[in-house]
């Protein structure tokens, strides 16, 4: 056997493979023998059928299918020993009136091969990397909404300001009929707070939707209906109040704060709010390494510059699927998923320039923190190590969750990387301000 590369361009080559009879023979004649000693076919007894009819009903597809198997296998050999680094798989020429009647075979395989380019993590313009602070406010609402959450619920008579109303809304053209509990600290309309203060239990109000809520959600949920129906529905509900109630905000005292950060962890009002500041800052420096992984990701596309062998990757996702593209469905699939080859390709060679690597420990290590943080979540806070060892174990037995975590970790070690290496300015900012400054 024999295989070459002629060279198109830097992005484009071909590789040709020829396979004589001597490559393949022997493997087609042991297994033909084989079939012979299997074979029942009418008229000879088992193992005594001729060679020759042998030869006659399986030896084309015999020949064939040893044939791909030595060229798929001495290919993949030759672009491994050759480190050819080829993007998608290698593509077939089409031969007209190839004869498997021969004893011979050529086969040309076009090849896209990866560009050569350099990443300068330096951009040229700076990378802003926001630093989100919790200040007063926030976290003066964030106590005054967790004092509500564990304070208690008292029925009152009549429809104060701060009530909440259990009631069913009504619209019998719309079809709804809907019990709900509505807030009125999250009613906007001030014509539908003048209607519902003051109101007793069994009265009933008629409300316009339009603008009743602070926000857009809480009418979906309210009146029963899909969210997209609930936009810029503009009709009148009657509310059929049940029950009245309000909450009584807990006192911020040593049974409120161990409620909610554990026994003694919390003693004082000030070091609740701190602990809440820093709770929330941490939550938002996860916001912001988003933020800044995907600016930077955006910067290097747009900065790092290098051709691909376009049409060949065209060609190759055309008839890489389960159902072969136009060529116009091709070129759009394309189209799509440049962005993402692109960033593919500056990743991977960020990792091999800086050798980051994922090793087994520091994997299991990494899926124990996660383990750690899900279980706190649902009020586990101190998991004896023993537990996360079985667990962890579990999860590294998963392919798709080994893979998963290994893909946040390495994310983790180029932000890391990045936040290193990379042009950035920092900014401090209110998460109020860096909503606004990031979402509009």
């Amino acid at each position: 056997m024999n295989i070459s590369k002629e060279q198109i361009d830097s992005l484009n080559a071909v590789v040709k493979v020829a396979i004589t009879k001597e490559d393949y023979e022997e493997k087609v004649n042991d297994i033909l023998k084989n079939y012979r000693k299997q074979a029942n076919i009418p008229g000879f007894r088992k193992g005594q059928v001729p060679m020759g009819l042998i030869k006659k009903q399986y030896g084309k597809a015999v020949l064939v299918d040893e044939v791909n198997k030595l060229l798929q296998d001495n290919l993949n050999k030759y672009l491994t020993e050759e480190k050819l680094d080829v993007l998608g798989n290698p593509l077939p020429r089409p031969q007209e009136n190839f004869d498997w009647d021969k004893e011979n075979f050529d086969f040309e395989f076009e090849l896209g091969l990866a560009p050569e380019f350099e990443v300068k993590l330096n951009t040229k313009k700076p990378i802003t990397h926001y630093k989100i602070g919790a200040d007063k406010k926030m976290v003066n609402e964030q106590v005054e909404r967790l004092q509500k959450q564990y304070g208690k619920i008292v029925s009152k008579p009549e429809v104060t300001k701060t009530a909440e109303v259990n009631g069913t809304f009504k619209n019998e053209t719309e079809e709804i009929e809907h019990k709900t509990t509505i807030e009125l600290t999250n009613v906007k309309a001030k014509k539908a707070i003048d209607t519902l203060v003051g109101k007793k239990v069994g009265e009933t109000v008629t409300l316009k939707t339009k603008g009743l809520f602070k926000e857009d959600y809480l009418l979906s949920s309210s009146l029963g209906i899909p969210q997209e129906k609930s936009e810029n529905l503009n009709i009148d509900v009657t509310l059929t109040i049940e029950e009245i109630n309000e909450r009584e905000p807990a006192e911020l005292n040593q049974e409120l704060f161990d409620k909610l950060f554990g026994e003694g962890t919390v003693k004082s009002e000030a070091e609740m709010k701190e602990k809440i500041k820093t709770d929330s800052e941490k939550q938002f420096e996860q916001q912001s390494d988003q933020k800044l992984l995907n600016d930077i990701t955006e910067k290097l596309i747009e900065e790092t510059k290098f051709d691909l062998p376009s049409e060949f990757l065209k060609k190759w996702i055309q008839v890489s699927g389960e159902k072969e593209l136009t060529e116009t469905e091709a070129s759009e699939e394309y189209e799509k998923s440049e962005k993402g080859l692109r960033y593919q390709l500056i990743e991977g060679k960020v990792i091999k320039e800086n050798d980051l690597q994922v090793q087994f420990d520091e994997l299991k290590e990494f899926a124990k923190g996660f383990i750690k943080s899900q279980m706190a979540q649902y009020g586990h806070m101190d998991p004896k190590e023993e537990e996360l060892e079985n667990i962890a174990a579990r999860v590294m037995g998963n392919q798709d969750e080994v893979k998963r975590l290994s893909e946040q970790l390495m994310s983790q070690k180029l932000l890391a990387l990045y936040k290193e290496k990379a042009n950035l300015k920092n900014k401090e900012i209110s998460y109020e301000n860096f909503v606004k400054e990031v979402y509009g």
